[in-house]
């Protein structure tokens, strides 16, 4: 796990730029849809404005007056963090708004532990009630919470253009047509995805988010950069997309798996904004200090990757078109040689054949060595696993150890006999039945949404007809 020492930095910046401002947010609608505008600043001289759209404004309806400007403000509160960690400023001035105590205190937790990630690669303690305090004009005023009725029962989607939110496109169809996927910045996977889903542009909804250029000039000439939480930014933006569209329910895609720490022992977790908690903390925010009537939530909450591997596995259209690789996304491939590729590559290799996982991947990553040192991050032999979304250290035994299971008396890929030769760990958590009939609490699942997951053979039920290995 890569570390760099900025902490002499770190302080230097928050010297040097004591303030950070969250100068304002604008608002513009027209014939093509809404653009937000936020303006925030270090100095007179560094001034950030990043925007964002949401289009096609024909499918938006009317909201209570004042709703779309809390909401907006807020996803400015989230966006605000990624141009805020380039300094660290210890003081934040809110423009335009003003947040209660409690409010403030829910906001530095997601700072926090939302950039838990960032601070530890920076060498950077992790902070704690001194990170920074929230000050306010004299003039700015108190959002108010607002009620949201007549919606329909139907779901926004976030979709990544990976195995995830293919499941959930795929069963939570039983909803109908009125469901809307929803992505951040299209990108090869995602219109992909959508067109083996069936969803073209007119039945799905693009949001368009742009990045100050600024911010990475100043990455260049060395001030602070690192993760920011990203999943917390998407909550926000879906509430503003369900209150527009009247939908009720926004169903992500995160599982059991994304609550296990990144750093064991800590509360540093890639995932962070994608774990129980932080979901926890969002509809609890959402519903005492925002809006009531929408339920946010994710649907693959109970399970864990095994059997998202399981079920999407069966989803064969989707084979050749997803993509998880963060490292590829801009060329749209599987780079092969990071560990979320790895990951990727081990969940699915108990479902799907070995000259199916290399058609979809291009290599057949179980052939290749110098994985070796991501497979000892992913398995629990090194000290921490890899900052990426991937499941939790017992998932990936499992998975391996059924994987070796099915090749009895075969030669093993390099891949598997170095994993063999290490020792596998047997500590009773690995079974890999007993993953595939797991089901994970707590979670926030209504009983309607329990039941899609129980139809689809999840709930104490062998996952059986996605017997390991049929697929061809």
């Amino acid at each position: 796990m890569r570390q760099t020492d900025n902490s002499v930095k770190y302080h230097q910046l928050r010297a040097a730029f004591p303030s950070f401002v969250y100068e304002s947010f604008s608002l513009k609608e027209n014939a093509e849809g809404i653009g937000l505008e936020f303006c925030f600043r270090l100095n007179d001289e560094l001034v950030f404005r990043p925007g964002m759209f949401f289009p096609d404004r024909d499918r938006f309806r009317s909201l209570p007056p004042g709703l779309k400007q809390t909401l907006a403000f807020h996803i400015g509160m989230v966006e605000m963090i990624s141009y805020w960690k380039a300094s660290c400023s210890p003081r934040i001035l809110v423009k335009p708004f003003r947040l209660s105590l409690e409010q403030e205190q829910w906001w530095k937790k997601l700072f926090r532990y939302g950039l838990g990630e960032f601070f530890y690669t920076n060498g950077i303690e992790m902070p704690g009630d001194e990170l920074f305090n929230f000050e306010y004009p004299e003039e700015a005023s108190d959002f108010q919470k607002h009620e949201l009725s007549h919606l329909s029962e139907s779901v926004i989607i976030p979709v990544g253009g990976g195995k995830d939110s293919v499941v959930t496109l795929e069963l939570l169809k039983v909803f109908g047509d009125e469901n809307l996927p929803l992505v951040m910045n299209h990108r090869g996977a995602t219109r992909a995805v959508l067109n083996a889903a069936g969803y073209g542009p007119d039945s799905s909804l693009e949001i368009k988010r742009t990045l100050d250029p600024l911010l990475l000039k100043l990455n260049e000439q060395g001030f602070l950069n690192g993760h920011t939480p990203f999943s917390a930014l998407l909550a926000f933006v879906t509430t503003f997309a369900a209150a527009l569209t009247g939908k009720r329910y926004i169903a992500l895609s995160n599982e059991s798996s994304a609550n296990e720490a990144s750093i064991p022992g800590t509360k540093i977790n890639h995932q962070y904004s994608k774990s129980f908690e932080f979901e926890q903390d969002f509809r609890s925010y959402l519903a005492d200090h925002l809006l009531s009537g929408i339920n946010y939530f994710s649907f693959l909450r109970p399970l864990n990757e095994i059997q998202i591997g399981a079920l999407f596995s069966g989803f064969s259209r989707y084979h050749g078109v997803f993509k998880s690789c963060n490292a590829g996304s801009k060329t749209d491939s599987w780079c092969c040689n990071c560990s979320k590729c790895l990951f990727t590559w081990i969940m699915l290799s108990p479902f799907v054949a070995d000259e199916k996982m290399t058609r979809i991947f291009g290599e057949n990553l179980f052939e290749k060595p110098s994985l070796a040192l991501l497979l000892d991050q992913l398995t629990g032999v090194a000290d921490n696993k890899p900052f990426e979304c991937v499941g939790t250290i017992d998932e990936v035994n499992a998975a391996l150890q059924e994987s070796i299971r099915q090749r009895a008396g075969e030669k093993l890929p390099a891949l598997l006999e170095y994993y063999e030769k290490q020792g596998q760990p047997d500590n009773g958590k690995n079974n890999f039945e007993r993953f595939l009939t797991d089901f994970h609490e707590p979670h926030a699942l209504e009983s309607r949404f329990l039941k899609i997951l129980k139809d689809a053979g999840i709930i104490n039920e062998p996952l059986g007809k996605f017997g390991a290995g049929n697929l061809n």
